[in-house]
Formats: structure tokens, C-alpha cells, sequence
């Protein structure tokens, strides 16, 4: 008998021998010679909501002095739909001036993350969250993590309902193993009885991160199109939500020089009534399960399934294991993937401001916006709630007519509005440098210095005005979704990057690569040359990626080298 080789990634063999996610991260925690975990531990965590990071700015000192890297933890919340309560705002700034770096981060996903919580602080970190009902539980890992809603559910009853559904997904998917409140709260341990189980994922979950996101039209702040799988809200002439538009196979991240990797957009693959929603989600995230390849991790997510099975066959598999087929997708149109700044006002006469956070770090900047404290100020006196975007900014929602003036004078007070130019509104960036392993380049420490740039070149061609939309990230990753930003700049080494252009400004179409490996003195002189074409080209309404494909600069169909662009068949159904 020939013996079956098992080609699994070493990650497979990781998560099936956990244990259910245990592995050994309870006696790791009592190993007190090193800020460390061990290399396997270090893959586990993750689906508890943390990675194991250090301090890469004082690795060269550390080094010297024959010393550990300064190691400490990211944590990351699951917060579906993005609300937390005046209560909740409170536990989370004081984890963050107690336990982390001093700041709270608003992610690109609609949740907070911390930097900085060394080991011997982990369980006080979780035991708090927890006592915010809160938790952490598969924000990282290969599983569905943080679902991403339309920001506002007070804005309509649709936005409601997208709120509702990013809930029961968030719920329904997740694990369900004890092993989260078993070793971080000192939960009971599971002996003897039932065994557990994992009905849903199985012993080696999915083969790689799973996001799924809830769109409302015309506004497309989640980038539905970004994600392995979206719903988008098919209204009637009321604006009553009939059902769901289900998107799949999008996502971002690729790697340099290995053209087999590759940025997608979403197909939209059906429609379906609101009452299936929640199973449609756990259809197509158990197909991806069952077909995703688990032998290159590179390979395993739902963009690259989709490519190599076809959509037609990957919708015949949902609707066989739902036992029902599903109409086709409805038209829809988007008009951007911004947020709305500013104050707005619902219908029930309650106020919502949306504050513009600089790549989601809420800190306190010496001689700046006190964003840490001022907020917390906001939130001893909120008689509404909090709501975070896919944007990385915050909206303080829900606020009474009576409280305003008081919301108004605090934003006031802590400059919460300074520096929210169009250029930098349209912004978001990654963490990057120093804590992110992945980096090979500055992310959020360098964005404001090149924007300061390049607001100087759009006001000198008359564009200071204008939206734009620009994105950074440290590495190819992608993680603040370069790739369907209007201007792209993805890390490529110290100092240096690649230059995308010619994406949509409602995130639907993936940008181009214009210019590799450039350093700052490049971009800006290339950017202002585009800027004064499209100042004096420009067409009315005619937007910057839309402008730079029509000019040429960037090809108008793809060269089938790169990247892989459905915007076609999604461009005909927004019509």
C-alpha cells in the first residue's frame, strides 16, 4: 500500500493538533523569561485576536546590548456593525492608557486594535474588554472575522437592517470552542461529557481569513467589492430593503514579483430574500471551506477559489447545499466609499457627527487635536452611542438636540475638526512601521508628511478642493485597500514604493500599476504632472481614476499580466 503524503501548509497541522485553539498558550503565559510565545502558539493566538509584534525601531539597540526583541501584542476587538457605547468607550480608553501604547486604533474594518500590551498584561487586557461585553474572539485568524456594516443604522430602516445582518453573521459564525474565556478569563476547562466541537469549521477551520461586509447604496464605505463576501441592500421606490445583492470573491493582498498573487474585485453572484441572508453567508463560507486550497497558503483565499472553479460552479454549490436556486443579482449603483463629514441629522430628529481620525490612531498629538482625551470627555456625557467606519473614523451618533451644543464645544475645545483637508478625508493608511512584521516601508508615520506635498501641488492647480481618494500601505498585503483607491501607494522597501492609479472613486474598479519602486521626489513630480492634466482635461463630474483611465495614462482593459477585474459585468448591472 503506497502511503498518502500529506501536502497541508505546516499551519493545517498547527490548528488540527491545537487542541480546539489551546495549543500550549496557557503555559506560555506562565513562561516569564521571555515577552515571547512559541512560533506555534504564535499562530494560535491569532484566532483569539492578537498577533505577537515587537518594537522593529529598537531592534538594532536591543540587538547590540545582546537583548530580546522588545516584544508585545496587538489585540484586536470584534466589533460587528462598529457600535460601542459611551460605557464601552470608557473601559476601552482606560485598557488603552493602562495596558497598550497609550492609544486607541481604529482599524480599516469597523473595530479597535492596541499596540503595545506586553505579555504579563494580556489576561488584564482581555478580563477588561470582557467586562465591557466585549471580546476578541476570531478577529484574527482563519475564520470569519469583523463584520463590517453601512455606519448608520439610524440613518433608515435599511441601514438598521445591515447593522442586524452584521450581527447574526458575526454571531452565527463564530467558534465555537471554549478555549477564548478558558485562558484568558480562567474559564472552566471542558473535561469529560459531550466532546467538543466545531460544527461549522471543523478541527483546521477555513484555509485562510474570511471578511464579510454589509453595504447599503449609494454609499459603499465598507468596499463591499474588497472582501470574500458582501451583501449589498436591493431597495424598492420606498427605499424598503427587498433583499440582498451576495458579492464574492474580492480581496486585496498579493505579493511582490509573484504574479500568481493577485488584488480582486468582487463578483456579484445572486440575490437573495432578507430571511436567507444568514445562510447564504455560512454556505458560501463552508464551500470556500471544503474547496479553498490548504497547501499554499498564498493561494487559499476565496478570490483565488473562485478563479480557478468559475463563479457559475461556485453558485451551484451554494444553492445545492441550501437546496433552493436563487435569482439574479439586481441593478444597483454606488457614488462613493467615503463617509460623510460633519453633522446629519436622522429623521427622528437625533444628530450624528462624523469626525474625520487620522488613520484611526486616536491619541493626543502635542500642540494638536487631543483626540484620546477629548473623545473620552465626549463619552461622559454621550446620551447617544459611538459607531466606527470602514474609513477609520468615528461617528459620535445618535446624539439628543439638548446635547449638541455641549458635543459641539468639546470638538471645539480638543480641536477634534483641525487638519480635515479633502485630500487627507479621503485617506487611509496601515500601521506598518514599527510594530508590523510585515512592513518594508512607513505607512502612517509618513502619509501626512507626502499628503502635506501633495495639497501643496493640487492647490497650486486649483484642486484643494477636490476628493480624492489615497491610500498607503507598508507592504503589498494591503490591508487599508491601496488597490481601489484613486491613488495607490503600496510599500516596495525603505522609502520607496509602487504607484497605483486609475481606480474608482465608489470602489469598484481595481487600479493599475502606473510607477515601481519610486521614492517620495518621484511621486510628488509625477502626481503634480497628473494633477495639472487632469485640472485642464478634466470633464464635469468627471473623477481623478476616471479621468486618468480616459486620458490613457493607465490602461483602459486589463493586460492580463497582474490583476483580475470582473468591473465589466458589475458596471453593466449599475446601469
Amino acid at each position: 500500500m503506497t502511503e498518502t503524503i500529506d501536502q497541508r501548509h505546516r499551519n493545517e497541522h498547527i490548528k488540527e493538533a491545537s487542541g480546539l485553539l489551546r495549543g500550549t498558550l496557557a503555559d506560555g503565559l506562565l513562561k516569564h523569561a521571555t515577552g515571547a510565545i512559541s512560533e506555534d502558539d504564535g499562530q494560535l493566538v491569532k484566532f483569539h485576536g492578537m498577533y505577537l509584534q515587537d518594537d522593529r525601531d529598537l531592534r538594532p539597540e536591543r540587538a547590540k546590548k545582546k537583548l530580546e526583541k522588545a516584544y508585545s501584542f496587538m489585540i484586536r476587538l470584534r466589533i460587528p456593525g462598529g457600535v460601542v457605547t459611551p460605557a464601552q468607550w470608557l473601559v476601552l480608553d482606560d485598557i488603552a492608557r493602562t495596558y497598550a501604547n497609550g492609544t486607541l486604533r481604529a482599524t480599516t474594518r469597523q473595530t479597535f486594535q492596541y499596540h503595545g500590551v506586553i505579555k504579563s498584561n494580556l489576561k488584564r487586557a482581555m478580563r477588561a474588554i470582557d467586562s465591557a461585553l466585549l471580546d476578541t474572539i476570531a478577529a484574527c485568524g482563519d475564520v470569519n472575522r469583523n463584520v463590517l456594516a453601512a455606519t448608520n443604522p439610524h440613518q433608515s430602516g435599511a441601514h438598521k437592517a445591515a447593522y442586524d445582518l452584521a450581527r447574526e453573521i458575526s454571531d452565527g459564525l463564530l467558534p465555537k470552542t471554549g478555549a477564548w474565556r478558558e485562558i484568558w478569563l480562567d474559564g472552566e476547562k471542558v473535561v469529560g461529557g459531550e466532546p467538543e466541537d466545531e460544527p461549522v469549521y471543523g478541527h483546521t477551520y477555513l484555509p485562510r481569513k474570511f471578511k464579510t461586509v454589509v453595504a447599503v447604496p449609494p454609499s459603499n464605505e465598507v468596499d463591499v467589492f474588497a472582501h470574500d463576501l458582501g451583501f449589498v441592500a436591493i431597495l424598492d421606490e420606498a427605499g424598503d430593503l427587498t433583499g440582498w445583492n451576495v458579492t464574492v470573491g474580492g480581496g486585496m493582498g498579493m505579493t511582490h514579483g509573484e504574479p500568481e498573487t493577485y488584488p480582486r474585485v468582487a463578483d456579484v453572484m445572486l440575490f437573495c430574500e432578507p430571511d436567507w441572508a444568514v445562510r447564504v453567508a455560512e454556505a458560501v463560507m463552508t464551500v470556500q471551506r471544503d474547496w479553498g486550497d490548504r497547501t499554499n497558503r498564498k493561494a487559499a483565499r476565496l478570490k483565488y477559489t473562485i478563479d480557478r472553479r468559475g463563479l457559475a460552479a461556485f453558485r451551484a454549490e451554494v444553492e445545492s447545499r441550501l437546496g433552493r436556486s436563487f435569482e439574479d443579482p439586481k441593478p444597483f449603483a454606488f457614488t462613493n466609499n467615503g463617509d460623510r463629514y460633519g453633522w446629519t441629522e436622522g429623521e427622528d430628529g437625533r444628530h450624528h457627527l462624523t469626525l474625520y481620525i487620522p488613520s484611526g490612531r486616536i491619541g493626543d498629538v502635542e500642540g494638536g487635536p487631543r483626540w484620546l482625551t477629548g473623545l473620552r470627555r465626549i463619552a461622559e456625557i454621550l446620551d447617544g452611542e459611538f459607531r466606527l467606519t470602514g474609513n477609520q473614523n468615528v461617528i459620535v451618533a445618535n446624539v439628543s438636540a439638548e446635547r449638541r451644543p455641549e458635543i459641539e464645544a468639546l470638538v471645539a475645545e480638543f480641536a477634534l475638526t483641525s487638519g480635515a483637508t479633502a485630500l487627507r478625508r479621503n485617506s487611509m493608511s496601515c500601521v506598518a512601521l514599527p510594530t508590523c512584521g510585515l512592513a518594508v516601508a512607513e505607512s502612517e508615520r509618513y502619509l501626512p508628511d507626502l499628503m502635506t506635498r501633495l495639497e501643496a501641488s493640487l492647490a497650486s492647480h486649483g484642486l484643494a478642493e477636490d476628493e480624492i481618494t489615497i491610500r498607503m500601505t507598508g507592504c503589498p498585503n494591503g490591508c487599508a485597500r491601496p488597490y481601489i483607491a484613486e491613488i495607490g501607494l503600496v510599500g516596495k522597501g525603505p522609502g520607496r514604493y509602487n504607484l497605483y492609479l486609475g481606480a474608482a472613486f465608489d470602489g469598484s474598479r481595481l487600479s493599475k500599476l502606473y510607477l515601481d519602486n519610486a521614492d517620495e521626489t518621484r511621486i510628488v513630480a509625477v502626481l503634480d504632472a497628473l494633477f495639472a492634466g487632469y485640472a485642464g482635461d478634466r470633464q464635469p463630474g468627471e473623477r481623478f481614476g476616471d479621468w486618468a483611465v480616459r486620458a490613457g495614462h493607465v490602461a483602459r482593459t486589463e493586460s492580463g499580466m497582474t490583476f483580475h477585474d470582473d468591473t465589466g459585468a458589475l458596471r453593466q448591472l449599475a446601469a
